[in-house]
């Protein structure tokens, strides 16, 4: 199967099973799915968080997500319990398309990683 369309199944495999988790079955967004991973790495999933703080935690997200492409390296944890990220290279400019693209394979690592899909 080529890669791109084994990154699409397993893209909405995922997608799916995220949906009826969190969402009741409608289908979640590439963001959605990016603020989960956010509070996931935070580790407060009861909490409820303000607009500020879901910025900071899909930023989280983007940071964990493409730290193992070697753009961001895990730093600390502040005092209340936030992950914090070191930028290690320039992000390579990309378009749209070729961020989603790449949003979407480090999100499908990131879930087989964690064992929630094969």
């Amino acid at each position: 199967m080529a890669r791109d369309e084994q990154l699409k199944e397993r893209w909405e495999v995922l997608q799916k099973k995220l949906s009826n988790q969190f969402a009741d079955g409608e289908l979640m967004d590439l963001d959605a799915i990016i603020y989960i991973i956010g509070v996931q790495e935070l580790g407060q999933p009861h909490r409820k968080f303000k607009k500020d703080h879901k910025l900071d935690l899909m930023h989280i997200a983007i940071c964990r997500l493409l730290e193992p492409y070697g753009y961001y390296e895990f730093d600390y944890f502040d005092d209340d319990g936030w992950p914090h990220y070191k930028m290690l290279g320039q992000l390579p400019v990309l378009k749209a398309g070729e961020q989603t693209v790449l949003m979407k394979e480090a999100i499908v690592q990131y879930f087989m990683e964690k064992e929630y899909i094969l």
